[in-house]
């Protein structure tokens, strides 16, 4: 809990940087990488100062966080990856018609600053945990009020804010479970779900 709380803190805190040189004050030039987040140096260096985990306690589904700024609307997963390890997944470790957590550990969760439609559906700003009912055919997408939970059991359907009927597409073959921002235009992301071949694309559209 410790490190998807610091990991999910990247970007939050505000990079400020002064000028501290002896000429006219302002903003010194930023050295913040094209890419990088505000803020993550910060948590680089409190993440530095953990003590080393030996390789044997390591946790198996290790924590990752993604972040997406579409327009004015901000937008965040966080969660854990489990890998899979030359195993079945879908028909296998995870059962079909049967609800899962995409993730491992506490529930994945995504949170929105702004409300947003999610495949054309309206879910309002706030934070979610995310569930699925995987299929032989078209997938369930499950957004849950009850956004700390742990991932088993699913917290019921009285906590559903949305239910979407998702169709799977294959791609390249990705060992730990990832979500990613496929595309990012004008005010439209595609927010990727992907663990071995199947991919769930979930199109956001921000206002």
């Amino acid at each position: 809990m410790a490190m998807r709380t610091l990991i999910a803190l990247v970007g939050i805190a505000p990079l400020m940087l002064v000028n501290c040189g002896g000429g006219a004050s302002g903003p010194a030039p930023s050295t913040q990488t094209i890419g990088e987040r505000p803020g993550a140096r910060d948590v680089q260096a409190s993440a530095d100062t953990l003590p080393v985990i030996p390789r044997d306690e390591v946790q198996k589904s290790q924590s990752g966080a993604v972040f997406q700024r579409v327009a004015n609307t901000d937008i965040e997963v966080v969660y854990d990856r489990p890998v899979a390890r030359g195993r079945d997944l879908f028909g296998g470790i995870v059962a079909y018609d049967e609800v899962w957590n995409p993730g491992a550990n506490d529930a994945t969760a995504v949170s929105f600053s702004r409300n947003v439609t999610v495949n054309g559906e309206s879910l309002a700003a706030g934070r979610y945990s995310l569930w699925a009912i995987p299929r032989v055919g078209d997938w369930t997408i499950i957004f849950s009020t009850a956004a700390d939970v742990y991932h088993t059991p699913y917290p019921g359907e009285e906590h559903d804010a949305l239910r979407l009927v998702v169709a799977p597409v294959s791609g390249n073959h990705i060992e730990s479970l990832a979500y990613y921002f496929a595309m990012v235009e004008e005010k439209d992301t595609e927010l990727r779900l992907h663990w071995g071949e199947t991919i769930i694309p979930l199109l956001i559209t921000v206002p």
